[in-house]
């Protein structure tokens, strides 16, 4: 008689989910888009363009905010979009009911957003190196600890936004609220903002992860304040979308 096939070790059913979504991720040509290519442009604009006044040095100023843009457009809008997406289509249900289970689901998500997004940080920073940008060698500690907070509060968020709407809804919010974050302290500081606005960005997690960034790369210091913020935001984050999450329609 011939034994029933076992499921995989859990290690390796969640190393295999997350080489999947990494593969469809880097296939997703909009996802390329927004997490590349508009920060890439943006780079160069801000450089070339010498406005707003960042100082002598803009280009250390304006690469960490680059760096935070891609953190967002990765663990945020290309999450909330592909898992709204996968929720429409039963993906999730699907998956929920094999051998990998919800959680497995959760870890191999995770895990591709990790190795995603180190490649996305990966190409903007050689790019910003070859461009001049000349990053404190006393901040990568502090900056890669800062690229781990961001990725995990903008995660949390994205389950938020795609647990409950429908997916047309979440690709137009989702998308809304990358230009909001933008402006809110993520690519530029926010003392550049008006005086009330600026008070807000520093405590939304656009505004905490733009400027912790900015002072873990360009100065090498420890942005412990920054940190709470984005741990603050993750805790909320992960809190209600346990509550609320869908995993079909």
């Amino acid at each position: 008689m011939t034994a029933a096939p076992r499921a995989a070790a859990r290690g390796t059913r969640i190393r295999h989910q997350a080489s999947f979504e990494a593969r469809t991720l880097l296939r997703n040509g909009e996802q390329l888009l927004v997490a590349v290519i508009l920060p890439a442009i943006a780079l160069v604009v801000l450089l070339l363009s010498g406005v707003p006044d960042l100082g002598s040095r803009r280009i250390d100023v304006i690469v960490p905010g680059v760096l935070a843009l891609a953190v967002v457009s990765t663990a945020f809008t290309g999450q909330a979009i592909s898992t709204a997406f996968d929720r429409r289509g039963g993906v999730l249900r699907l998956l929920g009911t094999t051998p990998l289970g919800r959680e497995g689901l959760l870890g191999g998500k995770v895990l591709a957003v990790g190795l995603v997004l180190a490649l996305h940080l990966i190409a903007l920073g050689v790019l910003g190196l070859a461009l001049g940008w000349r990053p404190a060698v006393s901040g990568v500690l502090p900056g890669a600890l800062t690229v781990i907070l961001g990725a995990a509060c903008f995660v949390s968020l994205a389950l938020v936004v795609a647990g409950r709407m429908r997916a047309e809804a979440v690709l137009a919010v989702a998308n809304l609220l990358w230009v909001l974050f933008l402006g809110l302290g993520l690519l530029l500081p926010t003392s550049l903002l008006p005086g009330a606005l600026a008070s807000v960005a520093r405590v939304v997690p656009s505004g905490a992860l733009g400027e912790a960034m900015r002072a873990a790369w360009a100065q090498g210091s420890w942005p412990v304040t920054n940190w709470l913020v984005l741990l603050a935001w993750t805790v909320v984050g992960a809190l209600v979308a346990t509550r609320t999450f869908r995993w079909s329609d």
